[in-house]
């Protein structure tokens, strides 16, 4: 196999990070909370957007154009691992699950979350 094709193969075999992730104001006490398949991804597609103006939620948007992008951290939460099982590639319902606990953990935390978009 020649060098390029074995580098997509093993491309196409990597697994991305799954888990969640939080975004804090440090001005307020609000955050934003998303879990994903791919952390590192949507955390980069995340940065771009606010970034650039034009993340899907609003409130979000405005305060980190007001506050500006020092005023806020982003870090991962919770890591979800991969099943043993090789053939599993869906794992929308614990990252759905996982959004959920963290959600209720941070609400008992008295932190206030970004409205989602209506």
């Amino acid at each position: 196999m020649d060098r390029k094709k074995e580098l997509k193969l093993q491309y196409k075999q990597m697994k991305p990070p799954m888990g969640i992730f939080i975004i804090r104001s440090k001005v307020n006490n609000k955050c934003f909370l998303k879990s994903t398949g791919d952390l590192r991804g949507v955390i980069n597609g995340t940065k771009a957007r606010l970034e650039g103006g034009f993340h899907p939620n609003a409130e979000l948007q405005k305060e980190w154009k007001e506050f500006g992008s020092e005023n806020f951290t982003i870090e991962i939460l919770e890591n979800l691992e991969y099943d043993r099982d090789e053939s599993k590639t869906d794992y929308s319902e614990e990252l759905e699950l996982m959004q959920m606990i963290w959600e209720e953990k941070l609400a008992g935390e008295n932190l206030v979350f970004y409205k989602k978009r209506v």
